[in-house]
């Protein structure tokens, strides 16, 4: 069974690593206490939001970076294809289905 705990622990540990900093100093800059970060890099504890949210600023990385890595890793676990980019058209394709259910947003649709 894929667990995404274990996936995010991962992945958190590897972006943390690759920034070159300790548990103890991302648990410190993101105010969690040093034995649950270590539990959620190992995967024993699920992290809500919040601890995600402060994990990655952190790390100085968005969430969404964050995310997209734990999606593509879950994706591989379950053997689908992972594209390396979204579809050229995917912004047009995007906006056009947000018109197209009236759900026009002004802040998401470019005039």
């Amino acid at each position: 069974m894929v667990l995404v705990r274990q996936e995010l622990g991962d992945v958190l540990r590897d972006f943390r690593l690759q920034k070159g900093r300790t548990l103890r100093q991302v648990a410190s800059k993101a105010s969690v206490a040093l034995g649950y970060l270590s539990e959620v890099e190992r995967g024993q504890k699920e992290a809500s939001s919040e601890i995600i949210a402060s994990v990655a600023d952190a790390l100085d990385t968005p969430v969404s970076v964050i995310m997209r890595e734990v999606g593509d890793r879950l994706a591989v676990l379950e053997g689908l294809d992972v594209p390396d980019a979204l579809p050229a058209d995917f912004g047009e394709r995007y906006t056009r289905g947000l018109v197209a259910d009236g759900m026009r947003r002004p802040d998401l649709v470019a005039h």
